[in-house]
């Protein structure tokens, strides 16, 4: 933006366009009655100007302005951050079409019009990216807007404010300036101004007088000069390009790519930007500025819910810089019974802000989060769009708008993210733990849910002390954009300031994360990193607990309680209208009766990976074990393998009751023996005595185990084919399991599976062993079990010849974390190291071992469907890899036509709203 600065009153030289015809639109412009553009067009003009421009259409009264297009954005970073020529134009002409309207002129300084610039992705991205206020302000126009206001206090309440805001967005931030803890260019104005209060002895900032704010504006610029090195523009035009590209700026810094990163938002959408006409909230005591939600976002109770402060500028009922009132008397908390509501203050401009908001939520049959201004009496709407909201609240909501018939059943599925189910399976403080506990301080409750964790009080701190292991809980007084990273790693957010509107409250709530703001009671002191609080002193690094529901803090670590979303009822309203959708079975991967239990109750369909090594390693049968992994004969592995049937047997028992009447796919031991043996010399030479043999010879042994790739190497049918007496073992004491339940007339589904197939013989010879087991196992106990085998399909080379593998299995499953490892020919657990830049510098958009990659783990699946089912048409596939409670993947395993995926348990209701949805998406 130098060469704005330079030119002062034009944009950057412009590069040559990106083809584009002659009569490419880059502005649109909304007001007095007309827009250019609509509601659908969000994907060009951004959600803020589509939604300005659909008010404009429905005759709301909007103040009028112009939206530059998310094209610009494109092109302004393809061309090397300039602008396309045809923009100057048809910002000069649409800004000439809103001085028309409003009966001023941008700069003029008889009559000055005065603009804010506000950025506007197509998905919201609430607090990301930048907005400046009061923009066209300057030496020269100040005069003419005193003599026209009458209020000279109001004049420099705003320049303060335009001081502020454009030296931190455009001269700092956009200028790629990161200052340290503390050193920032707001920091400091902020600290003057608190620094004049405390002088006065005033304790609003509303107490200043028209000669404080003076005397403060011209303190301002000095800060800013020394602090940024330069001075505060004093041009119109200048100012409104600054702000303009300090816009498409933000949509690269680091807070913005950080939540995209989060919420999936790809890079090349881009950001409009919306140029508005201002309106002041801050001419006095019959002014005001508010933030208002069709319903409310943390319960999703249908109530008009909002907060509001008279004589304000927006940014501070979101900022926490004055405590919010509540809108209405259907807003007010405990807290705030004190406080006046809009509702009590301007009866009927509530009532029109009250009509309004009934009529912007049938329109667009979804919860709006409403942006409001009153300047003298009139109100102005300056912006609506769809409202966050917590999980909870957005599941309530979409069940009650069906109910409502807003909405359909399949648009409420749609609605829900998959992962925002997630949170309803999260924890709440024990109410035993609760009673006990002591109290350090309440506030407003932001974000449901409990969390525990250690006190940080920077975000660069939470986001490091999270990648050690540790659960923190970020204590703020107020979050701001550039703590994104870190309110993402921590487990819980604290605000002393800030009310339901707030940053912290706003992005917490997006997220489903425990959060409390307004937290009065505390004095944090970030340089010392301690908080003080009724009397106790608190420092970085101790215990709290939130309970983010009742808005109360508490000292140590205090229990939590799983979450029961059954006890939720929309939850199940909606978790039923997806399974009548869905046509993907859900399985989960359990080991253990307690796991399938679990996953039972979740919703699973039967188990798709039970993993049968997980068995081996309790203390009772880790020496057994290890007696046949050390054993140099058949007979001697047969007779370490003869202990440790008994206990497969049991726990299989247990799988199959908690499984009754439902599918249980077993994996064959896969992972390679050196898994299983001691580590230690000490634990050899134990093993060495119960055994009976020297200790030269065990560790000759064990060392003869060591592998170079074990990944690659002795493991899964290997195995088998190596000591068939292994997968024996096993077989029959999975058919006994089955066959003793059949007895009991329980229904037991045993799906028996061979690991890390890539050759048909492999699977041929392994399923020889289980088909004789198996017989004999049943004509000693006369009765016949109905059961399959099949292979885990991990392996390149299966998927390539699934048509030769489809001859003699049963069923496939896609084991989709060796897939994905054999397939890119790397490891999992030495990934970590690397795969991280690779996301960062965009080879990669996502990890691999995360979300399938569907163009090349995802091909081979495909090619293996196609060729498997060639062989038999209904052969049954399914995957078990983690990946299997991953909604894109999800939706990927739906359109290739697998039959079922499997996830861990508590993944289990997002795979099923997810198998929901992705049925739905295919019908559209």
């Amino acid at each position: 933006m130098e060469k704005v600065v330079k030119k002062a009153k034009k944009p950057a030289k412009a590069a040559k366009p990106a083809k584009a015809s002659k009569a490419q639109k880059y502005v649109y412009f909304f007001g007095g009655g007309k827009a250019d553009g609509k509601a659908e067009m969000k994907n060009l003009l951004g959600g803020k100007g589509a939604n300005l421009a659909e008010m404009v259409n429905l005759g709301i009264t909007v103040p009028p302005g112009f939206t530059i297009t998310t094209e610009v954005c494109t092109l302004y970073y393809k061309n090397n951050k300039r602008y396309p020529k045809e923009l100057n134009a048809q910002v000069d002409a649409a800004m000439a079409k809103v001085e028309k309207i409003m009966g001023k002129k941008f700069g003029d300084p008889n009559n000055p019009l005065l603009v804010s610039v506000r950025s506007g992705a197509r998905s919201s991205m609430p607090g990301m990216m930048e907005t400046v206020l009061n923009i066209g302000l300057t030496t020269k126009t100040i005069p003419a807007l005193i003599k026209k206001t009458n209020n000279e206090r109001f004049v420099y309440d705003a320049y303060r404010r335009l001081l502020m805001m454009y030296s931190d967005v455009v001269m700092e931030k956009a200028a790629g300036v990161e200052p340290k803890e503390g050193e920032a260019i707001r920091q400091k104005l902020e600290h003057a101004m608190d620094a004049m209060k405390i002088q006065k002895g005033y304790k609003s900032d509303t107490d200043l007088t028209v000669d404080d704010l003076k005397i403060l504006c011209d303190e301002f610029k000095a800060i800013i000069k020394h602090t940024l090195g330069k001075e505060f523009p004093d041009e119109p035009q200048e100012q409104l390009w600054g702000g303009i590209g300090a816009v498409f700026q933000s949509w690269m810094g680091r807070r913005a790519v950080s939540y995209r990163r989060i919420e999936k938002i790809p890079d090349e959408w881009g950001t409009a930007v919306t140029v508005q006409s201002m309106v002041f909230g801050n001419t006095g005591e019959n002014s005001g500025t508010g933030v208002a939600f069709t319903r409310n976002p943390a319960t999703g109770e249908d109530v008009f819910y909002g907060e509001w402060l008279p004589n304000a500028q927006g940014e501070d009922v979101v900022a926490g810089i004055r405590t919010p009132y509540p809108v209405n008397r259907a807003s007010k908390t405990a807290d705030t019974q004190h406080l006046p509501s809009l509702e009590e203050s301007m009866p009927q401009l509530y009532k029109q802000l009250f009509t309004i908001q009934k009529r912007l939520e049938k329109h667009y049959r979804d919860m709006q989060d409403i942006e409001f201004t009153i300047e003298d009496g009139r109100l102005w709407i300056l912006q609506t769009r769809v409202g966050k909201r917590n999980p909870q609240a957005a599941i309530r909501m979409a069940v009650e708008m069906v109910k409502q018939k807003l909405i359909s059943k399949e648009e409420a599925i749609l609605r829900i993210k998959p992962d925002q189910l997630d949170i309803l399976l999260h924890p709440s403080v024990a109410p035993v733990a609760e009673e006990k506990a002591i109290l350090l301080a309440r506030g407003l409750p932001a974000g449901p849910g409990g969390a525990t964790g250690k006190v940080v009080f920077t975000a660069d701190d939470a986001e490091a002390w999270a990648k050690k292991g540790e659960k923190v809980i970020l204590v703020r007084n107020e979050t701001s954009p550039e703590d994104i990273h870190g309110m993402h790693a921590a487990e819980a957010i604290l605000t002393a300031k800030g009310g339901m509107t707030s940053h912290a409250a706003l992005v917490a709530r997006g997220w489903g994360k425990c959060c409390i703001v307004g937290c009065s009671e505390l004095v944090i002191d970030v340089h010392r990193k301690e908080v003080h609080v009724n009397g106790k002193t608190l420092k970085e690094g101790d215990w709290i607990t939130l309970n983010g529901t009742a808005g109360r803090v508490y000292e140590g670590q205090l229990d939590l309680l799983p979450a029961d979303p059954d006890k939720n009822p929309w939850y199940k309203e909606l978790m039923k209208w997806a399974d009548m959708v869905r046509t993907l079975k859900v399985r989960t991967n359990a080991d253990t009766p307690g796991d399938a239990t679990v996953a039972r109750n979740f919703g699973a369909e039967g188990i798709g990976l039970c993993r049968t090594e997980h068995m081996f390693f309790g203390p009772d049968r880790i020496k057994a074990m290890r007696e046949m992994i050390l054993s140099d004969t058949v007979d001697e592995r047969k007779r370490a393998l003869a202990k440790l049937l008994p206990y497969q047997k049991e726990d299989f028992i247990g799988i199959f009751r908690a499984m009754a009447g439902f599918p249980v796919t077993i994996r064959l031991l896969d992972p390679p023996l050196h898994e299983f043996v001691p580590h230690t010399d000490k634990e050899l030479e134990e093993l060495a005595q119960e055994m009976g043999v020297p200790f030269d010879k065990l560790s000759a042994k064990n060392k003869s185990l060591h592998e170079f790739n074990p990944m690659l190497g002795h493991r899964g049918c290997r195995l088998g084919i190596t000591y068939p007496e292994i997968y024996e073992m096993q077989a029959q004491a999975i058919m006994e399991a089955a066959c003793e339940l059949a007895k009991e007339k329980i229904k037991v589904m045993p799906e028996i599976m061979i690991p890390l197939v890539g050759h048909v013989n492999e699977l041929q010879k392994m399923r020889e062993i289980v088909v004789s087991t198996a017989n004999k196992i049943q004509q000693e106990y006369k009765v016949k079990v109905p059961y399959t085998v099949g292979t885990m399909i991990e392996l390149p080379r299966a998927c390539v010849t699934a048509d030769e593998i489809a001859q003699i299995a049963d069923f496939y499953s896609f084991g989709t974390n060796d897939l994905t490892q054999t397939v890119y020919g790397l490891s999992r657990d030495d990934a970590g190291r690397f795969l991280p830049v690779y996301i960062e510098n965009g080879i990669l958009e996502e990890d691999p071992f995360i979300s399938i990659d569907q163009n090349g783990v995802g091909a081979l699946m495909q090619m293996a469907v196609e060729k498997g089912r060639k062989v038999k048409k209904d052969l049954k596939m399914g995957i078990c890899g983690e990946h299997g409670g991953e909604p894109k993947s999800v939706e990927f395993c739906h359109k290739i036509g697998l039959n079922y995926v499997s996830c861990s348990p508590y993944r289990v209701p997002i795979a099923r709203f997810a198998a929901a949805q992705a049925a739905l998406k295919k019908q559209i």
